[in-house]
């Protein structure tokens, strides 16, 4: 019978153990990098607008990019007149067309109020809204103002159901303009990064405005 050296199979057994280490590395990195963007994706870890300011914040805006909850939900047209009552709380009516039923195209209008749980956090609040028909649902969301210039762009974001982890389950973003015919290559950029920071990147698609509503 032929017999071997241990030596000869020393490389192989060495050059196992370091794919062994590798592959173990790689899939601590892998866990922490999971763990990293999980954590970034707390939905109580995304700033808000700081000092928000509701006055300058009034006006009428126009939907240009959204990002759907689950359920029923406006498709185009959207748009919001947002207004300063006497005691200084913030109401809206906003439209936006609907399919109901898969085929029944409408002109949506809304109505919401909005109160501001927490004083010391005003670009956190929380949105009570009413659909002006019987056909279309109320009910509260939060309303957060992640990111506003007053005069041209504001994006906005409510998570309906939290993961265990604190990340968002169900939510949804959108990003509004004064103008309904876009915005400038520069906030443009300002809002990509927004996007990325409430880990929504890649997940908003375009809202026509066509003037249909």
């Amino acid at each position: 019978m032929t017999t071997y050296s241990a030596t000869i199979f020393e490389p192989l057994l060495i050059q196992n153990r370091m794919g062994s280490s590798k592959l173990a590395l790689l899939l601590v990195l892998v866990s922490c990098v999971e763990r990293c963007l999980s954590a970034s994706c707390v939905v109580d870890s995304f700033s808000v607008k700081e000092d928000f300011d509701p006055k300058r914040y009034s006006g009428k805006w126009y939907a240009l990019q959204k990002k759907d909850p689950e359920g029923l939900f406006l498709q185009d047209n959207i748009s919001a007149e947002y207004t300063i009552d006497d005691d200084g709380s913030m109401t809206a009516s906003s439209k936006g067309r609907v399919t109901l039923f898969g085929f029944w195209v409408v002109c949506a209008d809304m109505a919401a109020q909005y109160s501001v749980p927490d004083p010391t956090s005003p670009g956190k609040m929380f949105m009570n809204y009413q659909g002006l028909a019987s056909y279309l649902s109320s009910g509260g969301d939060n309303y957060w103002v992640i990111d506003t210039d007053y005069d041209n762009y504001a994006i906005t974001y409510a998570c309906r159901t939290l993961k265990d982890d604190g990340s968002c389950e169900d939510g949804y973003a959108i990003i509004f303009s004064r103008n309904p015919r876009g915005l400038p290559p520069a906030i443009q950029r300002i809002v990509r990064q927004k996007q990325d920071d409430i880990c929504m990147a890649g997940q908003f698609e375009p809202v026509l405005q066509s003037g249909a509503c």
